[in-house]
């Protein structure tokens, strides 16, 4: 039904930024809300930002201003990334859920960010 593909994860150097980008396709129009969610190595995953289809963005304090969710009106949805540290690698997510509620039911297969020190 929904199809999500993410792109635009590397290397990079810590301090440096990174821009993730979401390609969503399929039966867009029963989704309500897209997040970008990380899994470091040993660790378990977690909400990184979320944006609504009203445009409404949440992060979770730890982000701290860092990073930034945006999309355009061509069903992609970025993650600015800046100031990147070594404690941020790991495989970004995006993922999408449902209008009604149900938590993120659609995910795409991840994409690789790593930074070095």
């Amino acid at each position: 039904q929904v199809r999500l593909v993410e792109s635009g994860g590397g290397l990079v150097q810590a301090g440096e930024s990174l821009r993730l980008s979401c390609t969503v396709s399929g039966i867009i129009s029963i989704l309500s809300t897209i997040g970008w969610h990380r899994q470091a190595p040993g660790k378990q995953r977690e909400l990184v930002a979320t944006i609504t289809k009203g445009g409404n963005r949440n992060y979770p304090d730890w982000v701290k201003g860092r990073s930034t969710i945006s999309r355009d009106n061509a069903n992609t949805v970025y993650l600015q990334m800046n100031s990147l540290k070594p404690e941020d690698t790991g495989v970004y997510y995006c993922a999408a859920g449902r209008s009604g509620g149900g938590g993120f039911g659609f995910w795409g297969q991840g994409t690789q960010v790593t930074v070095s020190s």
